[in-house]
C-alpha cells in the first residue's frame, strides 16, 4: 500500500493505473476510521480494480465554534487498518497542499437550496466546505466511482447533485449505515460519548424506526414526531431537528410523494449526532 501526500505524486500514480486500463474507486475520509469507513472500502473493492482512500481533516467545513482542533487524528492506526484491507493507496495531503492560497482565498463550490436546510441551516457554510473539498479531491483523484455512507444522507445528496451539475463522470455510490448492536450509527464522534451517553443515544435510531413504521402504516407523521421528541427530552437529549423529507431531494413531501426519509440530529452533552432512516408511504 502506497502513502501519497502530494498532488503531483497522486496524478503520476493515477496515470499509471489509467495506462493499464484499471478502474479506480475512491473513498474520501477525515480519518479516525471505524467499521463504517471500512465497510465503504470493502464495497469500493467490488466496484473497481484499484481502491484509493483519502485521509484529510478538512478545515473548510468546520464552523468557528466547532471541533476542528478536537477532531481525533489517528493516522498510523488508520493506515494499518487500510493496509489490512488491501487498499492500493492512501492520499494524506497537508492543508497547504489542498488549499495553497489559504482558506480565505479559496474558490468555493456550492449546491444552492439543498445545502441550506437541515444540517446546512444549523451549520452555515458547512456544505460549501464539503462540496469544495470533495470537488477538489475528485479533480485530483479522477476516480470512476466514489463511495459515501448513507448515515450523512444530506451530504450524500449534496455531492450527488454537485457531481451531476458539474458534469463529473463519477458514479456516486451510497453505502448503508453501519450500526452498533444498540442501533446507534457508527460515527467518529461516538468516541466523545461516555458509556452512559452511548446508551442514551440509542433512542435516536429507535425513534426513527417508530416514525418510519408510522409512515408505512399511514399514521400521523406529526404525532409520531412529537412523541419521539418528548422521548428524547426525557432521555436527556437536546433535539436539533427531527424531520420527514422527500427521499430524492430532501424537500417537503406532498401527499403524492411515497419515498420519504426521516432525518435526525441531536446533542448529547456537547456531542452532535445525526442519523436517518428511509420510509415508503403506501
Amino acid at each position: 500500500m502506497q502513502q501519497i501526500d502530494t498532488i503531483a505524486a497522486l496524478r503520476a500514480q493515477r496515470a499509471l493505473w489509467r495506462q493499464k486500463n484499471e478502474s479506480l474507486a475512491f473513498v474520501p475520509t477525515m480519518g479516525n476510521l471505524h467499521d463504517g469507513h471500512l465497510a465503504l472500502v470493502e464495497q469500493a473493492k467490488t466496484h473497481a480494480e484499484r481502491v484509493l482512500v483519502s485521509i484529510f481533516v478538512n478545515p473548510l467545513q468546520f464552523g468557528a465554534n466547532e471541533d476542528l482542533d478536537r477532531y481525533p487524528r489517528t493516522l498510523q492506526a488508520d493506515l494499518e487498518k487500510l493496509k489490512g484491507l488491501g487498499v492500493d493507496a492512501v492520499f494524506t495531503p497537508a492543508v497547504s497542499e489542498v488549499y495553497p492560497r489559504g482558506l480565505e482565498a479559496q474558490t468555493v463550490v456550492s449546491v444552492p437550496g439543498l445545502s441550506s436546510i437541515l444540517c446546512g441551516a444549523k451549520r452555515p457554510g458547512h456544505f460549501e466546505g464539503v462540496t469544495t473539498v470533495v470537488s477538489k479531491l475528485f479533480n485530483m483523484v479522477q476516480p470512476d466511482a466514489a463511495l459515501f455512507g448513507k448515515k450523512d444522507y444530506q451530504q450524500l445528496q449534496v455531492i450527488r447533485f454537485m457531481a451531476h451539475d458539474l458534469c463529473m463522470p463519477i458514479k456516486i455510490i451510497g453505502v448503508e449505515t453501519q450500526r452498533e448492536k444498540s442501533g446507534l450509527a457508527l460515527s467518529s464522534r461516538n468516541g466523545y460519548l461516555t458509556a452512559q451517553e452511548r446508551q442514551q443515544a440509542a433512542i435516536i435510531y429507535r425513534s426513527l424506526q417508530e416514525i418510519s413504521l408510522a409512515i408505512e402504516n399511514g399514521e400521523s407523521i406529526t404525532v409520531a414526531t412529537e412523541k419521539a421528541l418528548a422521548e428524547w427530552y426525557h432521555a436527556g437529549l437536546t433535539p436539533d431537528y427531527l424531520e420527514v423529507k422527500r427521499l430524492s431531494d430532501l424537500q417537503t413531501p406532498t401527499e403524492k410523494d411515497h419515498d420519504l426519509i426521516v432525518l435526525a440530529a441531536a446533542y448529547i452533552g456537547t456531542t452532535r449526532l445525526i442519523d436517518n432512516l428511509s420510509a415508503t408511504r403506501k
